[in-house]
C-alpha cells in the first residue's frame, strides 16, 4: 500500500468515526493531519495550510497552521489570492514560480514555530469538497530564500497525492464548520 493510499484510508476511518460519533471533533487534530500530509508530500509541516470557507462564503479562514488562525482572512473576491481563486473555480493548480506571481504575502511574513519567515517559492492549491460544494482549500508550499533552496518543483504526481486526500479531508472538515 502506498503512503498516500494509507493516509487516505486513515483519514476515511477518522471521518467515519467522527460521523458515527465514536470520536469527537475536540479529540481530533487537523494539525496532526497536516503533519501527515506534509510527510507524504515531503514538505515541512509549516508548508501545509488548510483553510475553511466562511459560512457566508465571503472569505477563507486558516484552520492550519495554528499561528495563522488569528492573523486574518482571505476574501473570496480577491483577484490576487490563489486560495480564493481555487475556492471560486473549484480547480487545483500547481505554481512552481509562485514568487513571481502577484499575490498577497502578509501571511508569509508570520513566523511559525519561531522559525524565520521565508517566502513561498512553489505551491499547489486544491479545493476541499463536501457533497459537491467547496468547503475549504488546502495549499502545499515550498518556502525558501530562492526557488532552488526551496526544493524540487511540484509535479502532477504531487498534485495527484494531494487530490487523493482532499475527499476524506472534506468529510473531516464538515466537523469543523463552526470554526
Amino acid at each position: 500500500m502506498s503512503a498516500t493510499s494509507g493516509l487516505v484510508t486513515e483519514l476515511e476511518r477518522i471521518a467515519t468515526a467522527l460521523s458515527a460519533e465514536v470520536g469527537s471533533a475536540s479529540e481530533f487534530s487537523l494539525t496532526t493531519v497536516a503533519e501527515k500530509i506534509a510527510k507524504n508530500l515531503s514538505v515541512r509541516k509549516d508548508e501545509v495550510a488548510i483553510m475553511g470557507v466562511s459560512t457566508r462564503w465571503r472569505h477563507l479562514h486558516f484552520l492550519v497552521p495554528e499561528a495563522l488562525k488569528n492573523v486574518g482572512f482571505i476574501p473570496l473576491s480577491s483577484n490576487s489570492a490563489l486560495a480564493a481563486r481555487t475556492a471560486r473555480d473549484s480547480r487545483p493548480e500547481i505554481e512552481n514560480n509562485f514568487i513571481t506571481t502577484r499575490h498577497a504575502n502578509v501571511f508569509e511574513g508570520v513566523k511559525i514555530n519561531s522559525e524565520t519567515a521565508e517566502s513561498i517559492q512553489k505551491i499547489i492549491s486544491a479545493p476541499i469538497l463536501a457533497e459537491g460544494k467547496v468547503i475549504g482549500v488546502i495549499q502545499i508550499s515550498r518556502k525558501g530564500t530562492t526557488a532552488k533552496s526551496a526544493g524540487p518543483d511540484f509535479t502532477a504526481d504531487d498534485l495527484g497525492k494531494l487530490l487523493a486526500v482532499c475527499k476524506p479531508l472534506g468529510k473531516l472538515l464538515r466537523h469543523f464548520s463552526s470554526e
